[in-house]
């Protein structure tokens, strides 16, 4: 049996809590993977501000689009209430009439 005695881990600091690792080894992982990752673009033909300005047009016709749709939508409420309120009226107005 040894006498040495085992030391409990520290206990991790609340960066190294909140970033998962060591503060130079998770800046050596992003550095490694941000190299592959740019490299992959570069081949594919993309940059940083080509990505950004896709994202921007791509929420710009997301919102138009929605915008559309709601309009639609709204259309379609307002030509079916166009039938059925009158109707659902005269059918109130005439059953109110038998129940008294």
């Amino acid at each position: 049996m040894s006498n040495e005695t085992t030391r409990p881990d520290p206990k991790p600091s609340a960066l190294e809590r909140i970033i998962g690792d060591r503060p130079m080894a998770v800046v050596v992982r992003l550095v490694v993977v941000s190299l592959i990752v740019g490299f992959i673009m570069s081949m594919l033909g993309l940059n940083a501000q080509s990505l950004v300005e896709m994202a921007v047009t791509l929420f710009r016709e997301t919102l138009r689009d929605s915008a559309g749709f709601i309009r639609s939508l709204g259309f379609y409420v307002l030509t079916g209430a166009a039938i059925v309120v009158p109707i659902w009226l005269v059918l109130r107005l005439t059953s109110a009439g038998r129940r008294k």
